[in-house]
């Protein structure tokens, strides 16, 4: 037997990772993207530059030298952002708050949250494990965990009599979540290998029944199991290139299509981060756990002409993702990608004409690297003009002898896009403002199944068995059932952040007494405003309906309604794992779909700020059951959007896009319809092509 030394998996890794985190030197084809020639920040909620980036590795330097020699790594970093009210009283010319970094950092086996304080040097906090578990992973930690199993004769020897060659092995780690007190005081994590031999789609070859765990510091084996091998699923049928695929589709030919904008987007983004658009106006940045956030939300009043606040903050802050599988190899596949991994990091290059549509305008984020390098991610986010045919709001009128009146507005809307490849899932989520004040949110989830290897190539070969994790979906092939949960942070401030409150809209039944009605039944609605937190812990029933309305009791209509938007749930899931169940514990954000907290900026994340390992002592569940005092206070907004997934043969072996959406929509906020006086299209405004 010969131990592979530096094996094409760990090559191929490097060659991703090159692809992932181009350096600052790299440019981009996009001509509609921010060139990045600002050295220097023009918005209090501007991320850092890459000179502050520098600044911040030389600080941490000088406060730990292990920052310096490599025994500290750096897992994020991110501004630390200065207290919301300064920041809702900044206006452009004003000097800007004092800028600070927060870094997540490992240093002699402890998690270490620092703050450094730019403007004096120094860093003026450095808490260590103040909550159990441990930073996001860098690409470090996995590059450098994936050549582990290679190291060990008894895996070795199980590859070989599998009959798979090296050269065609790729492994990926699988993150470990927390299962018990046998697991702590370590990091560790999960490795599971798959076969790559004739085909790029991995994911759909995998090597059922080999499982490892690894101590991620000291790059030790803990466990193998291996029980026995299970036929490897052929390459046939997995390729999904464009320029690969040798397959006769069937279907006539679509021609390809674009909105062609003779005279330029409507939309302005300044400074890098502040977009205008219509009476929209926003700040817009990436991030390395959430990926993108949307700031101090503004739509102007069309009557008045005053901007007028809607949301201070919204973003993405977890995306938990549990699998259906108890056995051995996959009972801890229940993934919080933005804690534990990150969705910036993950976010790739958006392709343009697909991705993003010919009139997008480009945004690139900027992370650190473990060792405090700035890096560049290019084309992480997009934005651009949507017009789909859809109609703003119109009537035709029939009733009025000798007049014609048809009125019919079509809808145009801003997009802010990314899309992420978190392993083998893509996901794509949407930002998206129309002019009639509404915000809609989409998550859409693509790219490949985790799947798991079987014997069967037929149900019939089934019998009477019947496969607890999943179906068939292609030979050999097990599509394992799951989930998938995004919690949103929605920082809803209606009209200012001091006094919003928080209103249960209760559809209820009415039964009419005989005689009164020919009608036996009706529905009326009557409002409960919440007190506190638990008021607010809401699961969504059809059977028992509410609105939900987020209202400021201070300012009123003319009408004398409160000023306020709703959010509209779309399609959703209700986790149903039991709540003892480790990851429901630290997934327990998942356990209502609505939540409303006291505003407090160190609650952000709602599985907690460490989320590798944790063990659901920081999260939206915890700070919730504190039961704080919520109406008339700054609120914060919490929506956990979900979808079960039962795999199909569709899915295989590149899944179509799903989606799901909620919308945050006008309630009394505006005086009557805002769009009322918005131009039609016209013929001899549109372009001859």
């Amino acid at each position: 037997m010969v131990e592979p030394s530096f094996s094409q998996q760990t090559q191929l890794l490097i060659l991703f990772i090159s692809f992932l985190f181009l350096f600052t030197t790299l440019g981009s084809c996009s001509k509609t993207r921010f060139k990045y020639s600002l050295e220097k920040p023009h918005h209090p909620l501007d991320p850092l530059t890459t000179p502050e980036i520098k600044r911040v590795q030389t600080i941490l330097s000088g406060h730990d030298p292990g920052f310096g020699s490599g025994s500290a790594i750096i897992h994020a970093m991110a501004l630390d952002e200065p207290e919301k009210q300064r920041v809702v009283r900044w206006k452009k010319g004003d000097r800007l708050p004092p800028r600070r970094a927060e870094v997540l950092a490992m240093s002699n086996g402890e998690s270490h949250v620092l703050t450094v304080d730019l403007n004096s040097g120094r860093v003026v906090s450095d808490l260590v494990n103040p909550t159990f578990g441990y930073p996001i992973l860098t690409m470090k930690d996995i590059i450098a965990v994936s050549q582990v199993p290679y190291k060990s004769v008894e895996f070795n020897r199980s590859i070989e009599a599998r009959g798979i060659p090296f050269s065609g092995l790729i492994c990926i780690t699988p993150f470990a979540g927390w299962y018990g007190p046998d697991e702590e005081g370590r990091r560790v994590i999960k490795i599971q290998c798959f076969s790559k031999q004739d085909t790029v789609n991995f994911y759909m070859r995998p090597i059922e029944g080999l499982y490892l765990t690894v101590d991620m510091d000291k790059l030790e084996i803990i466990k193998i199991v291996d029980n026995g091998p299970v036929p490897v699923p052929k390459s046939t049928g997995t390729e999904y290139r464009y320029g690969f695929l040798n397959e006769t589709v069937h279907m006539d030919h679509v021609n390809p299509m674009s909105m062609e904008q003779p005279d330029g987007p409507s939309f302005q983004v300044e400074d890098g981060y502040l977009v205008k658009w219509a009476n929209w106006k926003f700040h817009i940045k990436p991030d390395q756990c959430a990926g993108m956030i949307i700031s101090q939300a503004t739509v102007r009043d069309s009557k008045t002409g005053e901007a007028r606040s809607v949301m201070y903050k919204g973003f993405a802050s977890e995306l938990f993702v549990p699998y259906m599988d108890p056995g051995e190899g996959w009972y801890s596949k229940a993934y919080m990608d933005a804690g534990e991994f990150g969705l910036g990091p993950s976010s790739m290059p958006l392709v343009p004409l697909n991705d993003c549509p010919r009139n997008a305008y480009y945004i690139d984020g900027f992370f650190a690297s473990p060792e405090g390098i700035p890096i560049l991610q290019p084309n992480m986010i997009c934005l651009f003009e949507r017009y789909a045919g859809d109609i703003s709001w119109r009537h035709s009128e029939i009733l009025l002898p000798g007049t014609d009146i048809r009125e019919s507005r079509a809808k145009v809307t801003l997009v802010a896009r990314m899309a992420c490849s978190v392993g083998n899932y893509d996901y794509i989520f949407d930002w998206e403002f129309q002019m009639d004040g509404l915000i809609r949110v989409t998550v859409a989830a693509s790219g490949m199944l985790m799947v798991k290897g079987t014997a069967y190539q037929n149900v019939e070969d089934l019998g009477e068995k019947e496969e607890d994790s999943g179906p068939l979906i292609s030979e050999n092939v097990i599509g394992v059932v799951h989930d998938h949960f995004i919690s949103f942070h929605l920082d809803m401030d209606i009209d200012g952040s001091a006094n919003n409150s928080f209103v249960k809209v209760h559809l209820e039944k009415q039964r009419l007494p005989p005689g009164k009605s020919r009608r036996k039944s009706y529905l009326k609605v009557k409002k409960y405003v919440a007190k506190t937190e638990k008021d607010a812990q809401i699961k969504l029933s059809m059977y028992d309906p509410y609105e939900f309305h987020f209202v400021n009791p201070n300012r009123r209509s003319r009408l004398g309604n409160p000023a306020g938007y709703k959010l509209v749930p779309g399609g959703n899931a209700a986790s149903l794992l039991d709540h003892d169940d480790p990851p429901q514990i630290r997934g327990a954000f998942t356990n209502n779909q609505i939540w409303v907290t006291r505003y407090n900026r160190s609650e952000q994340w709602a599985g907690g700020l460490l989320m590798y390992q944790s063990r659901g002592e920081d999260t939206l569940q915890v700070w919730s059951d504190r039961d704080r005092s919520i109406e008339n206070k700054d609120i914060v907004l919490w929506y956990t959007l979900g979808f079960h997934h039962v795999p199909c043969q569709e899915d295989f072996p590149v899944m179509p896009t799903i989606a799901s959406s909620f919308e945050l929509k006008p309630v009394n906020f505006f005086e009557s319809n805002p769009v009322l006086g918005i131009s039609p299209f016209f013929e001899k405004d549109l372009p001859v092509c």
